[in-house]
């Protein structure tokens, strides 16, 4: 074959003879590709080709190897950059799939306009980017491809409502148009519209069931839907594809962890270190089951690794937050509490957490959601009986009394859900109003019929997360407490139960974790110090607005007298007494929180003083905490909220 290519310029043929095969047989499609790049080196066609064969073979790290040697060579390949991104989606590497999403639609574009707002869009100068697109789509108000642009510039600055009827619009005009039915799936995803997602992702591997980015996506939606089982079948199949990528093997482990498998999920951690030993999340992860302790060795590692200049910022906090966990472990305490402020001091220096924003938000609620309020909309909202809500700071318990409820024969246990934050949002967005909390005004205004709707839609979105037949559901996002008059007025029926940990034992489990997403406030002792007391103000008000709606459990009474708690919360939820609750730690049932591996053992006291150690480190925290400190476990006498 080479020595006819060099003789005859059969490049051609033997081109058009690969692409025929690589349909059929790509194995043999790649044998031909060798020999012709074994005369023409370095030829990106012929690079494409072999891209497109070690995909249909799926073996996607090589796959990626080649396209990143095409794009260097080709660097207007549109294909290239296409496959490219497929690829880097399929891996979790986000950033690098957009990157080369965008490089796609800029090489990709016939139009001036568009190749510019596509360059813009890589530089992320979005007004620029939002000007040319507008000004394009006024002359040719149909083209999908400029549509799409405009949809995911909306996205990058916030309008996610935008964002969706763009790409929605995209889908009316061009049924088939997967580029924009992968954005949406992705958007519905992230804006927790879960079985919207899943079933335009379902369409999508309709069409191409065997694309690596489209199964991803639908790993990454079923784990967030509790489909765990079909999420670990989806990422076993990737790491096949992808054996030497860090970001699969985790993902992989975090599904494991959630399902209990506690060896495999070690291995898993273990198996994304090996590949990436900077991987800093994986460090964490491992710190995060709580039982688990590190080896000498880990622990050297991790300590060498921050000595790396070059270390990515999210990796150095997570191996202070890891080596603050085995420090601990190993009863250090005061090097313990300096990793972990070194951890939340550098996590802290990225965000933009303002207390005050939280206080206004808490007295908002106490100001508008009063008893007449709530006297006015008496027999409004949705009647249904299902959800039981718990509520509170994170680290409070909340994981633990949601595993004893899903071990009654009536009660289902699901996860964090997001739904009750979601439609906050979007009340919000009604409002014409950012400030946090202001949708007070929208549900003041709503009818009767709307408020039911409200409380119904809750009910449909959350469907997909409840796996049985169940009479009722937990939903144990912790953070709905500032939401508890959104609650009361569309689901008046529900129960909310409050989980209370003491003050100093809560914040500080708050500020030792690093989170994967939200909770801000917990990077700083003042802050987690004044969050938690505008916690217990707004729970406080309730008390007093909806006596007696809201049942408190406080942590340590739980762990001291398990069963007469356990009676109450059971009276409290209308619900007789079963044995399995006080065995609540032979329910196999998935969790999710950090708390996954501690809920998997009989209730233990160990814990409840282990902030003690670090009581010399913590002033701040209690100066922040004040009268809500010396009062627990009642509250103390705050300023009225009619």
């Amino acid at each position: 074959m080479s020595e006819q290519i060099d003789k005859t310029g059969s490049l051609e043929e033997a081109m058009a003879h690969a692409k025929t095969l690589l349909d059929r047989d790509p194995e043999q499609a790649l044998s031909q590709l060798e020999e012709i790049m074994a005369a023409v080196p370095e030829y990106p066609p012929a690079l494409h080709l072999q891209a497109l064969a070690f995909g249909a073979l799926q073996r996607g790290e090589q796959a990626i190897t080649v396209l990143e040697k095409v794009v260097s060579l080709n660097p207007d390949h549109p294909e290239a950059w296409r496959l490219l991104a497929d690829h880097a989606a399929a891996i979790g590497d986000k950033e690098k799939s957009e990157r080369a999403y965008l490089r796609h639609l800029q090489c990709s574009a016939q139009n001036a306009d568009l190749q510019q707002a596509a360059a813009a869009m890589i530089t992320n100068d979005l007004p620029i980017a939002e000007r040319r697109l507008k000004a394009y789509l006024k002359q040719a108000p149909t083209d999908v491809a400029a549509i799409r642009m405009l949809a995911e510039v909306a996205v990058r600055v916030g309008r996610n409502e935008d964002a969706l009827a763009l790409l929605e619009y995209c889908l009316e005009l061009t049924p088939a148009f997967s580029g924009a039915r992968y954005n949406l799936a992705v958007l519905l995803h992230r804006t927790n519209r879960s079985s919207e997602a899943l079933r335009e992702v379902e369409q999508l591997l309709t069409e191409e069931p065997k694309r690596p980015g489209y199964r991803n996506l639908a790993a990454v939606v079923c784990s967030r839907i509790g489909e765990y089982e079909r999420s670990s079948q989806i990422y076993q199949a990737l790491l096949d594809e992808y054996p030497q990528n860090a970001k699969v093997w985790l993902s992989y482990a975090h599904v494991l962890k959630t399902e209990g498998k506690r060896e495999q999920c070690e291995a898993a951690y273990r198996g994304a270190i090996e590949r990436d030993g900077s991987f800093g999340e994986a460090y964490w992860s491992l710190a995060n089951l709580k039982t688990f302790r590190f080896s000498e060795r880990d622990i050297a590692t991790m300590n060498d690794q921050l000595q790396q200049p070059g270390l990515e910022l999210s990796s150095r906090v997570q191996f202070y937050f890891a080596l603050g966990k085995a420090a601990e472990d190993a009863g250090n305490y005061p090097s313990s509490f300096d990793y972990y402020d070194q951890g939340n001091a550098l996590h802290r220096s990225t965000l933009d957490y303002q207390r005050a924003q939280n206080t206004r938000r808490a007295k908002r609620m106490k100001s508008h959601f009063t008893a007449s309020f709530f006297q006015q909309r008496m027999g409004m909202g949705c009647p249904d009986k299902s959800p039981i809500f718990i509520v509170g700071m994170p680290r409070a318990g909340s994981t633990l009394l949601e595993q004893i409820l899903a071990s009654h024969s009536q009660v289902e246990g699901t996860t964090e859900l997001p739904d009750i934050i979601t439609l906050a949002k979007e009340l919000r967005v009604q409002a014409g109003d950012d400030e946090m909390g202001a949708y007070d005004g929208v549900l003041a205004r709503m009818s009767p019929e709307a408020l039911h709707d409200l409380g119904r839609l809750y009910l449909e979105r959350t469907r997909i997360h409840r796996k049985t037949q169940s009479d009722y559901f937990i939903d144990k996002m912790p953070n709905n407490f500032l939401h508890i008059g959104l609650i009361q007025t569309c689901l008046p029926n529900a129960k909310i139960i409050d989980a209370r940990r003491h003050p100093m034992g809560c914040c500080f489990s708050n500020f030792k974790q690093y989170f994967a997403r939200g909770q801000s406030f917990s990077y700083s002792l003042e802050d987690v110090g004044h969050f938690y007391r505008d916690y217990v103000e707004l729970m406080d008000h309730y008390d007093t607005a909806l006596p007696g709606r809201v049942h408190r459990v406080i942590y340590e009474r739980l762990v001291a007298n398990v069963e007469a708690e356990i009676r109450s919360v059971l009276d409290y939820c209308e619900l007789p007494f079963e044995e399995e609750c006080l065995r609540f730690f032979e329910n196999k049932r998935p969790v999710r929180t950090a708390s996954s591996e501690q809920v998997r053992q009989p209730i233990y006291q160990d814990g409840l003083e282990q902030w003690r150690h670090y009581a010399p480190h913590l002033s701040s925290l209690e100066a922040a905490l004040g009268d809500v400190l010396s009062a627990y476990p009642q509250a103390p006498v705050f300023g009225s909220g009619e």
